[in-house]
């Protein structure tokens, strides 16, 4: 019996050596498993994470960033369309999919229900607006006479006709009484011949000529006023047109009020917007909000800074253009539900990915240098 004893702790100190578990003690939690083992990963189209090429293969950061982390760990995947993130997370949660992958913003109210590998993508919000709201127009007569009938011009141009009534009643007054008059001493047509007077002089240039000392004077004064009354009126036009110009212009969140603004459903945009109080519209996918922005006239769209990116550059060229930074920045990642054994190894790959390279020439490929330059001044 001792022998036996001595031999079973043999064999446990060798094992021990050799870096095996003793005998009967489980793996620790959350260690890979060895075999291969399949992943249900849970994903939607969104460019440029998730994309079906023209064989139905999926491809896009989100993909390939994946794949490589399973090839790694030597898992093989099987992926679901889940609809949009909000099915994504659905599918987690009631275990359908081990975890999901695409563009999927970290958030502090997901994090009471799921667990989240670290970041995959430092992102945020952006807005994009039609190419036509950053070109220069040249008013046309349309908006000529817009400006023309607007309530500051007609305000302006009953200040001038106003004013001129009275001096026109003077002018009418003394001139009438002249030896040789120049305007007619009956009240019509005479007190028109000398509102013209009155108009004119306010604009400096008179048709009519004073013959009276004191009408002389009065026009020497009824001119400097013309002076500065023009000066305000010009003033008044150009800070006129200048608000105009600026109200046309979109530079960021705070430019977007009383604008038709598209965002997208379930997502932390249309959270963002709601809590400002900015109205919007919420469509069901983002490329229902690129229609609204092309074809209803929409003043912009706000959603993922990379997914607007990837839209303008690609599809979107001629069509619509970045406006203004990024902000509310949020990071991105991939979701499992909470205490999932995926996480760790996920993270570990990831580590190691940033580490050798590979993470770096992903994101260039997806995102341009910008992009890739910035992931490394965060490693």
């Amino acid at each position: 019996m001792g022998l036996r004893c001595y031999a079973l702790a043999a064999v446990i100190a060798v094992l021990a050596l050799m870096g095996a578990p003793p005998v009967g003690v489980p793996q620790a939690a959350g260690q890979p498993e060895t075999d291969t083992q399949a992943v249900t990963v849970a994903v939607h189209p969104l460019e440029p994470f998730v994309m079906e090429t023209s064989s139905g293969e999926l491809t896009g950061f989100g993909i390939e960033l994946w794949n490589e982390i399973a090839d790694r760990l030597g898992w093989t995947t099987e992926y679901i369309d889940a609809g949009d993130v909000r099915g994504q997370l659905a599918a987690v949660a009631d275990g359908r999919a081990d975890v999901a992958v695409g563009g999927i913003s970290l958030t502090a109210e997901r994090e009471q229900s799921f667990d989240f590998s670290h970041p995959t993508l430092d992102a945020g919000l952006q807005i994009i607006v039609p190419v036509h709201q950053t070109r220069p127009s040249v008013p046309g007569l349309g908006g000529y006479l817009d400006l023309l009938l607007s309530r500051t011009m007609l305000i302006w141009l009953s200040a001038a006709i106003v004013v001129s009534v009275f001096p026109a009643h003077v002018f009418w007054l003394i001139e009438r009484r002249s030896a040789t008059p120049v305007v007619s001493r009956s009240y019509l047509p005479g007190i028109i011949q000398s509102f013209g007077w009155g108009i004119g002089s306010l604009v400096g240039k008179n048709s009519t000529t004073a013959t009276k000392a004191i009408t002389q004077a009065l026009a020497i004064l009824w001119g400097f006023a013309g002076i500065v009354f023009v000066a305000f009126y010009s003033a008044n036009l150009s800070a006129t047109l200048t608000v105009a110009k600026l109200d046309a212009k979109i530079n960021g969140p705070a430019d977007l009020y009383e604008k038709s603004i598209a965002t997208v459903e379930d997502t932390t945009s249309a959270s963002f917007l709601r809590r400002m109080g900015i109205d919007a519209t919420e469509t069901r996918t983002i490329e229902d909000s690129y229609h609204l922005l092309r074809e209803e006239g929409y003043d912009a769209v706000v959603f993922d800074a990379p997914v607007l990116r990837y839209y303008v550059a690609h599809r979107g060229e001629g069509v619509a253009v970045m406006a203004g930074p990024v902000f509310q920045e949020e990071d991105q990642g991939f979701v499992f539900n909470v205490n999932s054994a995926l996480r760790k190894p996920t993270n570990q790959a990831l580590f190691r990915m940033r580490e050798d390279g590979t993470y770096n020439l992903i994101k260039e490929k997806w995102f341009g240098d910008d992009a890739a330059a910035a992931a490394g001044d965060l490693n």
